[in-house]
């Protein structure tokens, strides 16, 4: 499976779960460990969670292992990194604080059509 494809799997899950302000960049001009960044929020930290549990159990049903998975005990920012694809699922005022969109402004924003 392409990397693009992949970051359009996360961002439908995500959407699949009422995530808020779902963002994908385009990292392969900026970044070398990775192809795409799917950043998405959640209103609370139980949201969050939800989130990510519904993108790890989908990732599983596809046969496909997530290498890394950190800040499931918060809830408050959890990062999955699906190989060329790191997911970043926040809180909103989490997501404010840290501003990764404004971090790597360069970076292109991709637009799939969710449903």
């Amino acid at each position: 499976m392409t990397s693009r494809k992949t970051a359009q799997l996360v961002a439908q899950f995500a959407f699949d779960k009422k995530a808020l302000d779902i963002v994908v960049l385009d990292m392969r001009k900026s970044v070398n460990f990775c192809d795409y960044f799917v950043i998405c929020s959640g209103n609370t930290a139980r949201q969050v969670r939800a989130i990510a549990d519904y993108i790890d159990e989908e990732f599983e049903k596809l046969g496909m292992a997530l290498r890394f998975k950190q800040g499931f005990k918060s809830s408050d920012w959890i990062v999955f990194d699906a190989g060329d694809v790191i997911a970043h699922i926040f809180e909103k005022d989490m997501r404010e604080f840290y501003g990764l969109e404004h971090l790597w402004q360069e970076a292109k924003h991709v637009n799939f059509a969710l449903k």
